[in-house]
Formats: C-alpha cells, sequence, structure tokens
C-alpha cells in the first residue's frame, strides 16, 4: 500500500487562537515520533478558526493508533492538550485517512 495521506480537522476556540498556535510549534514536530511525514498545517481561508493537519503515515496500523492518540486519548502528555484548545473537545476533533489513486487514461 501506498503511503497514507491523514486530514485532522478541528475548530480552535476564538479566545484561544493564540495560544493554540504557540502550542502547535511543539505538537508538529512530535508527529514524526509516530512515522508522520511531509507535515502542514493550514486554517482556512474562509473559516477563521478551521484548522487542518495533513501528513502522510506508512500504514493503517499508524493511522489507527495515531487517530485514538488524537481523538481520544486524554491521557497523552502533549496531544491531549488539543482539548483546551478545540471547540468541543477532542472529540470533534476529526481525523480520515486517503489513499492516493491514480488516474487511467
Amino acid at each position: 500500500m501506498k503511503n497514507l495521506q491523514i486530514f485532522l480537522e478541528y475548530k480552535v476556540k476564538s479566545d484561544r487562537t493564540d495560544e493554540y498556535e504557540t502550542f502547535m510549534a511543539d505538537l508538529l514536530p512530535a508527529l514524526a515520533e509516530y512515522g508522520a511525514e511531509e507535515t502542514d498545517w493550514y486554517e482556512a481561508a474562509d473559516q477563521p478558526g478551521l484548522y487542518v493537519e495533513m501528513f502522510r503515515l506508512p500504514t493503517m496500523s499508524h493511522y489507527h493508533a495515531m487517530k485514538k492518540l488524537r481523538c481520544t486519548e486524554r491521557e497523552h502528555p502533549l496531544f491531549s492538550k488539543l482539548e483546551d484548545y478545540v471547540e468541543g473537545g477532542l472529540r470533534k476533533v476529526h481525523c480520515w485517512a486517503f489513499v492516493q489513486k491514480d488516474v487511467q487514461g
């Protein structure tokens, strides 16, 4: 299987944006410890406070572990801090894995 493209999407509380953006300086590099590569981070141009993280993971096992850590694991010393910044907490962090398709001509 090709590497998986992972998307995480969530809405940050408007009164916590500055703290959240500072926090991401620690979070994003830590993703590499779990196999993430080619990490990108975006804020929606037309929806302030809506953020997307994109990165590649090598396997579905990596994806399932990452999804648990990022979306439900409240014990992780770093990732669980996202709970404080996201509207609705970690349960409102949406995570998907995509496999790149080739166009057949």
